[in-house]
């Protein structure tokens, strides 16, 4: 699991710049956060994907202008597909998947009941099937971590991706 960033889910953190002050403006700008409820959905992951498909279309990320902006779009939605599919393999299925986009992160956030902590399987074993979800999500994401819900039930695992250049 990630440490490298403290910042709870919905928080990408302080702008550059300001020596690690808060932000005084929310972080993520008014109409770049998407909700998806996936509670007791049939083809969660199918849906899921669809959703952060259709939300990186109205964000102007697809249809991609570019190399970059197309493996950068392909990227999360292969972090939204992995993240929603160790949910419904690993966690009682999601509850929710949110995407929080601004001018340099992307940000996908994945809510379950479920009382496990993902980690990526080590040593990872690249012949062997199934257990390769979280080490993609690190390959892929600037970071990522887990943290429970306050209520002591369940907990959102959040990934990070930069936006394309």
């Amino acid at each position: 699991m990630s440490t490298t960033r403290p910042y709870p889910p919905g928080d990408l953190g302080p702008e550059p710049g300001n020596a690690g002050a808060p932000s005084a403006s929310p972080a993520v700008p008014a109409g770049q956060i998407r909700r998806l409820r996936l509670a007791g959905v049939q083809g969660a992951v199918a849906r899921g994907r669809d959703f952060a498909r259709q939300a990186l279309h109205d964000w102007g990320w697809l249809p991609a202008v570019g190399a970059d902006q197309r493996a950068a779009a392909e990227d999360v939605l292969l972090v939204v597909s992995e993240l929603v599919t160790n949910a419904c393999l690993h966690a009682e299925g999601p509850e929710e998947l949110r995407l929080r986009s601004n001018a340099k992160v992307l940000r996908i956030e994945v809510t379950d009941l479920g009382a496990g902590s993902p980690a990526p399987r080590t040593p990872h074993r690249a012949g062997r099937p199934g257990g390769h979800g979280m080490f993609i999500v690190q390959r892929l994401c600037l970071d990522w971590g887990v943290v429970r819900n306050p209520d002591g039930t369940g907990k959102t695992v959040w990934a990070e991706l930069a936006a394309p250049s």
